[in-house]
């Protein structure tokens, strides 16, 4: 969808802040992006934010207007903030706003990049930074929250509810096909695939039936497989044994928090839930969720909402770009400039201005050094 006039790439952008510190860290994330755009002369942003909260469900009863869907379908890709607010019950929140996004924009990918970044202290003992390296690629459309089952007899002694996890042929092979290229180009070329087929019959018993069968189209890829209960016990004592990951959409839902807090914080951890054939808009979040009670103090760590821009700037092609930021990011990270939650003294504001000023810093010495050649 990116339009090139003169020269120069224009991506349009839908922002959607959401709720609680999802507007604060998506407000200085777009400071870091307008940064970024003002350094390179090869693209533009048009980002329009959309107003999609949960102040507006309460005032209008719906998250997304009558006329949502015509303008995301227009955008390259969407920076999301956070959904929840304790006025709305959670599963509302997420059944109105998050979900249907990546339902009806087809976001079947969950993609987490999971790694202890320069200067934070990681809880595990004895674990140096890269001994935790990895991408945990989750199933982002079936399981249980593909939405089927019910309720009946409510509010009565005899209520019955049923949660159907669905597990499709096609979703789990889509989702095998792509966890294999993302191995393919890491260096240790080893994916892990994650099960529960030994208690549930069924459809985790398809997942391993059709991992094994995609398997064998990437004999260049390391593959072993693990129960989930396992998984977490090796995440903790051997995280250096692990590479590439993938999951149905709960397991990797829980298991891309844990990652996130063994890396350091749920505070920079970054996601993408992509559409891999690029027809609908991807969409980019920090993990974190609203976090009320932080709200409004401006002591939110935006590091994750900066390290998902950076994710959507690389799948929108601007690499460079990318790795500008991720770059600002570690160095900021790594001089101590970090929020309460890293056990550093900056506020959010300050963060951002420091990760602003790295970047300036870096792109005006590396124009140097190219002047020079």
């Amino acid at each position: 969808m990116s339009l090139r006039q003169n020269g120069v790439r224009t991506h349009k952008i839908a922002s959607i802040p959401g709720d609680g510190i999802g507007v604060e860290v998506i407000e200085q994330t777009i400071k870091v992006l307008r940064t970024i755009e003002a350094l390179f002369s090869s693209f533009t942003l048009e980002i329009d934010t959309l107003d999609w909260s949960s102040k507006r469900y309460l005032e209008q009863g719906k998250y997304i207007p009558a006329d949502g869907w015509q303008r995301l379908s227009v955008n390259d890709a969407i920076l999301f903030g956070a959904v929840g607010s304790p006025d709305v019950p959670d599963d509302i929140s997420l059944w109105n706003l998050i979900l249907p996004l990546r339902k009806k924009l087809n976001q079947y990918i969950n993609l987490r990049p999971i790694r202890i970044l320069p200067g934070i202290s990681a809880p595990l003992k004895g674990c140096a930074d890269s001994d935790l390296d990895w991408i945990i690629v989750r199933e982002n459309s079936e399981g249980e929250y593909a939405g089927q089952g019910g309720i009946t007899h409510d509010d009565t002694p005899n209520t019955i509810a049923n949660e159907v996890a669905v597990f499709t042929r096609a979703g789990i092979e889509r989702t095998m096909h792509f966890a294999f290229k993302v191995a393919r180009d890491r260096p240790r070329k080893k994916l892990t695939m994650v099960t529960k087929s030994n208690a549930q019959r069924y459809g985790m018993v398809l997942w391993d039936k059709v991992f094994y069968e995609v398997a064998k189209e990437y004999p260049d890829v390391e593959t072993d497989k693990m129960l989930v209960d396992a998984m977490t016990v090796r995440m903790v004592l051997k995280p250096k044994s692990l590479d590439t990951i993938v999951a149905t959409n709960l397991h990797g839902d829980i298991l891309s928090d844990l990652a996130a807090a063994l890396a350091g914080s749920i505070g920079v951890a970054a996601s993408s839930s992509l559409d891999p054939t690029r027809q609908n808009p991807s969409l980019f979040e920090p993990i974190h969720g609203s976090a009320p009670d932080i709200a409004g103090q401006g002591i939110a760590n935006p590091v994750g909402a900066f390290w998902s821009a950076a994710e959507m700037l690389r799948w929108l092609g601007e690499g460079a770009a990318a790795d500008l930021l991720m770059k600002a990011i570690e160095t900021v990270t790594a001089s101590g400039a970090k929020t309460r939650d890293l056990g550093g003294a900056y506020d959010l504001a300050q963060v951002t201005e420091a990760v602003i000023v790295e970047m300036k810093r870096s792109f005006s010495n590396a124009r140097k050094i190219v002047s020079k050649i």
